[in-house]
């Protein structure tokens, strides 16, 4: 049997040592709208390096680390990549940028901020993430002597909002708080970086404007609408993604000294790509230390959708230096690669400026950027990251999937996992079906970005001595991180009530504790004949009466609960980012319980 190779399918930064930003002298101008075309001939070392053959493989990759170490040498200075990236921008926006190049290498070493953020990405966030391997995924994709690969998914959309984008928010977000910046703009496409960045302002207390091309508001109007629950301006501009990024950095432009450019992905000039890259770079690291645990060694390929590129570089940073490593971007053929309808940058671009930097473009033979398409919103920019541009000559490859592959990819995982993954991540599991037959048996494969639910009630037999059983993991997680986190367990439990598994998930541990008491929420003491709540999942219908499971009913008889009555109003007032049913809980903490309580009471 061949020996177990590890490889794995998923979608990271290294610290530049900034100290001042170098103005190339052939380009002071931003170009929002016309991208200036860039022909260059490729170096004879490039060329050389690139085409050495296997015999001398030692030789090309001491080549390529030693371009990529020059390249790290080089980006304090130049705001460079290679040849890739720089500061194409106007003079006015200089100081800005090396002023935030130097607060970004500040807080790098800095053992209070790092400290903070790490605080803020375990419990705000939610990290780590797990490396789940998906069992029957595997099985599709093993060849007639039953071999193939073995898929794993880093499930980035565990993070809270429900992608990768917030690892990057909230450290922006604190950062910009140390500046001692009052307002943060930021543009987005699919919507994940609005929501992700509406929700770090709403926690930091920082005013939020979001930008969106009207074309993706129209088709992301439940993120539009979060956007705005969380405090958010949402500014429509005519266009796509691109067309708000223009929008938002002139927006910024116009108020340097008390606003904040929160970039979303790794594009645009010195030290943008540089910051997002470093902070998604939490990615990559937590999977080699996962991988360690589970095989005790590294993956030998990881494959990530690419649009701009942040998604790819969180996971791809943390192994570049890694040569036996491989590392697959797949990007968006749209509707087929030679239609002209794509976003296949990397595969059919040429190197020109855009947003501030130089990378592969879509372009016309005149410079003008050509429109991106993509079923996968999240994937359409015409440009890309300088820094998968220089990998894309030295380190990584690239490939295209098209929509309706994309479609068949995401329709797979769901009927064998029962995960839904974004339709972005699923350019990257689709590209498995042409990989996973060239891999060796036992190789190790991953994604990232993917919805997953499972839903329950305690109502009815048998389900209500089950539900709770496998909710019970709620209450003990609770009673274990208290010990970590107060040394002590918490004085009051409070739950929204529906029937209801999510309430005793949490009281169950705690029911034989003299204390805590706890708190049942219901909308109207459960026995209305038509149940009405604007949380639906507090709405349950069982013979034409509502009514809270038996273990509920229970404790409140014998004293151990208390049921208290929340309207719909209250509930909306927190506005905040929980389930409609969860903020009758929060609700009732600021109306009713917060001014009964001593100080210092942990709820």
């Amino acid at each position: 049997m061949a020996a177990c190779t590890n490889y794995l399918l998923t979608l990271s930064f290294h610290h530049a040592n900034s100290s001042s930003i170098s103005i190339p002298k052939f380009s002071t101008r931003l170009h929002f709208n016309r991208p200036s075309r860039v022909v260059e001939n490729i170096s004879a070392q490039i060329t050389c390096s690139a085409t050495t053959s296997s015999n001398n493989h030692m030789t090309r990759t001491s080549n390529i680390l030693g371009l990529i170490d020059q390249a790290d040498a080089g980006l304090s200075s130049t705001g460079k990549f290679g040849r890739f990236g720089g500061v194409f921008v106007p003079e006015t926006l200089v100081s800005c940028l090396n002023k935030l190049a130097a607060e970004f290498n500040f807080i790098l070493h800095d053992p209070q901020f790092q400290g903070e953020l790490a605080v803020a990405l375990r419990d705000y966030v939610g990290r780590e993430t797990p490396l789940y391997f998906a069992q029957r995924l595997t099985d599709h994709y093993k060849n007639s002597s039953g071999e193939g690969p073995e898929i794993y998914l880093k499930r980035e959309d565990l993070n809270h909002g429900g992608a990768h984008k917030i690892n990057n928010a909230i450290a922006q977000a604190m950062l910009a708080k140390r500046m001692g910046r009052k307002s943060v703009v930021a543009a987005t496409g699919a919507g994940q970086h609005g929501v992700a960045t509406a929700a770090v302002c709403a926690k930091l207390s920082l005013d939020c404007s979001i930008f969106m091309g009207n074309v993706d508001e129209e088709r992301q109007t439940s993120n539009v609408l979060l956007m705005k629950h969380l405090g958010a301006r949402v500014k429509t501009v005519e266009g796509t993604f691109k067309d708000a990024t223009s929008e938002a950095i002139r927006n910024w432009v116009e108020d340097l000294d008390s606003s904040y450019y929160l970039a979303g992905t790794a594009v645009g000039p010195h030290p943008c790509p540089s910051m997002v890259r470093e902070f998604q770079s939490v990615i990559g690291k937590e999977t080699r230390k996962q991988a360690m645990e589970k095989w005790g060694g590294k993956p030998d390929v990881l494959v990530a959708c690419v649009g701009s590129g942040s998604n790819a570089l969180g996971m791809f940073h943390e192994f570049v230096r890694d040569e036996d490593v491989r590392l697959i971007g797949v990007e968006a053929a749209g509707s087929g690669i030679d239609s002209g309808k794509h976003s296949a940058t990397l595969s059919k671009g040429e190197i020109g400026v855009y947003h501030g930097a130089m990378s592969y473009l879509l372009q016309d033979d005149e410079g003008q950027i050509i429109g991106p398409h993509s079923i996968g919103v999240g994937l359409e920019y015409p440009g890309v990251s300088p820094e998968l541009s220089f990998l894309k000559d030295w380190r990584a490859e690239f490939h295209t999937v098209t929509d309706e592959e994309a479609l068949d990819a995401y329709a797979v995982l769901c009927r064998l996992e029962g995960i839904a993954p974004a339709l972005e991540a699923a350019h990257a599991l689709a590209y498995l079906e042409k990989l996973c037959p060239t891999l060796p048996n036992r190789t190790k494969v991953g994604d990232l970005d993917n919805s997953y639910c499972l839903a329950g009630t305690a109502e009815g037999p048998p389900c209500p001595s089950m539900v709770p059983k496998f909710q019970l993991v709620i209450g003990k997680e609770t009673r274990k991180q208290a010990m970590e986190k107060l040394a002590d367990k918490p004085d009051v439990l409070v739950a929204r009530v529906g029937s209801e598994s999510n309430a005793l998930g949490m009281f169950h541990e705690f029911v034989s504790d003299k204390d805590p008491m706890s708190y049942l929420l219901q909308d109207d003491e459960g026995q209305i004949i038509s149940p009405h709540s604007i949380g639906v999942g507090q709405v349950f219908h069982t013979h034409q009466n509502s009514r809270v499971s038996s273990e509920l009913s229970f404790l409140k008889d014998f004293g151990k609960a208390e049921i208290y009555r929340v309207t719909y109003e209250e509930a909306l007032d927190e506005g905040i980012f929980p389930a409609l049913e969860a903020a009758h809980a929060l609700a009732y903490l600021g109306n009713f319980a917060c001014p009964t309580l001593p100080n210092g009471t942990n709820v």
